[in-house]
């Protein structure tokens, strides 16, 4: 029985999709940092505005200070040390983080040194999340730092099994960092790192998904102001005085309306139900077990955040039935207008039949007086002819012969004016009879 050996070399001849790099990278593009307690996390969150060209700036600029090359064209990540802890740069979609670990100061709440984000770090964009996380033994100094948190929203959970407890008040402190504690004693540094990340992200995510409760806020007027238009414009329409073309330009003015304000919340409020998704999942993954007595980190954020993400789900729900209503109503006075239109073209179309009869009545008389008239001429011609015969002697009086061909020239001037009358229809399909 032979065997086959694999050698690397062996596969480089197959065709490489292009994507296969960045799908089997994405597996690995984010690892959690191995963390060991006790450790502080600073993690500033920024908006990315220009496709993430001032993160590189910044990026190469700390890295060049700090000796380190900078991270290439449309990198995701990046890190190096800094100080006595490691700086790590990673790229969202339309965020991006700055995370710094480094060595806790001597009491929980005291100026941490040695971070990256003094007086000479340049903000990449706009700032709207940042956490310090600072990990501790579960000691007596660890519970007297419980004491700093703001009991009016504290919460305290038990996670990981129960090897660490987690706490936070959600509050910012006097930098504008969100405050949270971790207290354990036997963690290893991979639970560590992914157990901190996680709550950084929870806080990170919570923030994002509820930018959409103040575009829910501003476009809620709007709507009710399009929802009470469509009601009148409905009593009107029951009340069958109204102008079916004005009204029917009003609802296509208001079906815009609501598209355009439709338009402008998709992308935000579509982020912020992933965003929600994202940290049930986070609350999920760190495996949170309720403490007695203690307001868990679900519990907080359920009630918290339950009622904007309810908001926005509702100011999209209205939004869509405002349009199929308004788009049921525009289909209504359609089909109204076109009933009017029939009506009006068949009214068009009786008064057509009306003029066409009275039209025809009009041409039998004309050709009846045309009859006469011609024959009239050609009986008057054909007495000079009848006074010639007599003059010649001919025993039959003219007048005789001019009264006998009355009825024989009438009669043939109306065959020749019928069969031009034929003639004629037949030339433009109409019948001739």
């Amino acid at each position: 029985m032979s065997g086959i050996t694999l050698r690397k070399a062996s596969f480089d001849r197959f065709p490489t999709d292009p994507r296969r790099a960045a799908v089997l990278g994405e597996l690995h593009a984010r690892p959690f940092p191995l963390i060991k307690p006790p450790r502080v996390l600073v993690v500033l969150a920024f908006m990315i505005e220009d496709h993430g060209e001032a993160d590189l700036s910044v990026l190469s600029e700390m890295s060049v200070r700090r000796g380190v090359p900078p991270p290439a064209a449309g990198a995701r990540t990046h890190s190096f040390a800094f100080g006595k802890g490691k700086l790590r740069w990673e790229r969202h979609t339309e965020f991006s983080t700055y995370s710094w670990d480094g060595p806790p100061p001597e009491r929980f709440g005291d100026a941490v040194d040695g971070h990256p984000f003094g007086s000479e770090f340049r903000a990449p964009g706009l700032f709207i999340a940042g956490v310090r996380l600072e990990l501790r033994p579960d000691d007596a100094a660890g519970q007297a730092a419980l004491e700093s948190f703001d009991k009016t929203s504290f919460c305290f959970s038990t996670m990981e099994g129960g090897r660490a407890r987690a706490a936070t008040d959600f509050r910012q402190d006097g930098d504008g960092l969100t405050r949270m504690l971790v207290l354990a004693d036997d963690l290893p540094p991979p639970r560590a790192g992914a157990l901190a990340m996680r709550l950084v992200e929870i806080e990170v995510y919570r923030t994002l998904a509820l930018l959409g409760l103040p575009l829910a806020q501003s476009v809620g007027p709007a709507i009710q102001a399009l929802e009470g238009q469509l009601m009148t414009i409905t009593e009107e329409m029951t009340g069958g005085t109204e102008d079916s073309r004005n009204l029917l330009q009003e609802i296509t003015l208001a079906a815009a309306q609501v598209e355009a304000s439709s338009a402008s919340v998709l992308y935000r409020f579509g982020a912020s139900r992933a965003y929600d998704e994202i940290v049930r999942e986070r609350l999920g993954a760190v495996g949170e077990q309720p403490i007695v007595g203690q307001e868990s980190w679900s519990a907080f954020l359920k009630r918290r955040m339950g009622p904007a993400m309810r908001t926005c789900r509702a100011i999209e729900e209205r939004q869509s039935g405002l349009s199929e209503k308004l788009s049921r109503a525009a289909n209504l006075l359609r089909t109204r207008i076109d009933v009017e239109l029939e009506h009006q073209n068949r009214d068009l179309l009786s008064s057509m039949d009306r003029r066409a009869r009275l039209q025809l009545r009009l041409q039998q008389t004309v050709e009846g007086l045309s009859v006469a008239a011609i024959g009239y001429y050609v009986v008057s011609l054909f007495g000079y002819i009848a006074k010639a015969i007599e003059h010649e002697g001919s025993p039959v009086s003219a007048t005789v012969m001019t009264a006998m061909f009355v009825p024989v020239a009438l009669l043939a001037v109306w065959l020749v004016v019928r069969r031009l009358r034929i003639t004629h229809m037949k030339g433009s399909g109409e019948d001739g009879h």
